[in-house]
């Protein structure tokens, strides 16, 4: 079941068209990359799919809604999660504190059942619950950022470059628990400039160029093009 699809998606800044026609879809339970150089329009696309960017033209579909009518808050509450890049945390807050934002509104019994899970994946969340969220490292932010969208029980989770800056090991880490989701039966929309990572975790990805797909398929045959292999993976 197709979960997410974008259909010729125009996005301008200052009349510059920074994401031009772009098409694609994303199905229940998959998870799907978005690859291209700096400037592509990879985060862009997340931020009009969250309803942080207007749409020029084209149109969104969640689960058979139109997304374009709909603010970014009521987005949320449809199921869209966003990690974005920079990851977003509330600083001035204690991990517990961001964590429980994110289920505004939901019974106490709802909220410890989910924060359980979010402790589960990261112990070390768990640990430094009482802890100032700009006292973390920066992957610890990054668990928090991930944790926060799993609290408010998104059926889509995008993430905005999620190894920004991590330690190689970190990096490992966040992926594994990326695929660990996956297998919970989470759906994912990934940006993120670690090609190679991303074409291992990913089941499709599309290849952005200059705000246009170029290329797109199974990320096992993406990994063997030569464009692809050329230009991002080091062939």
């Amino acid at each position: 079941m197709t979960l997410l699809e974008v259909i010729d998606l125009w996005i301008a800044y200052d009349r510059i068209n920074a994401v031009r026609g772009v098409s694609f879809a994303v199905g229940e339970g998959e998870i799907v990359t978005l690859i291209g150089a700096n400037g592509a329009g990879k985060s862009t696309i997340l931020r009009a799919i969250s309803g942080l960017l207007p749409a020029a033209r084209g149109s969104i579909t969640f689960a058979g809604e139109d997304l374009l009518s709909l603010p970014a808050h009521l987005r949320t509450q449809r199921g869209i999660a966003h990690v974005p890049e920079g990851r977003g945390i509330f600083g001035n807050l204690t991990v517990l504190e961001n964590l429980r934002l994110a289920a505004y509104g939901r019974s106490q019994a709802q909220f410890r059942q989910d924060l359980r899970e979010v402790y589960r994946l990261f112990p070390r969340l768990a640990e430094r619950r009482q802890q100032w969220g700009n006292t973390l490292s920066g992957g610890e932010q990054q668990m928090l950022a991930v944790g926060r969208a799993l609290m408010s029980r998104g059926r889509l989770l995008l993430l905005d470059e999620p190894s920004m800056g991590l330690a190689p090991m970190l990096v490992r880490e966040i992926f594994k628990v990326i695929q660990r989701l996956n297998r919970q039966g989470a759906t994912i929309l990934l940006v993120e400039q670690n090609a190679n990572l991303a074409l291992e975790v990913a089941h499709r990805a599309y290849i952005l160029e200059n705000g246009e797909i170029f290329l797109s398929g199974p990320s096992r045959e993406l990994q063997h093009h030569p464009r692809v292999q050329e230009a991002y993976l080091g062939g």
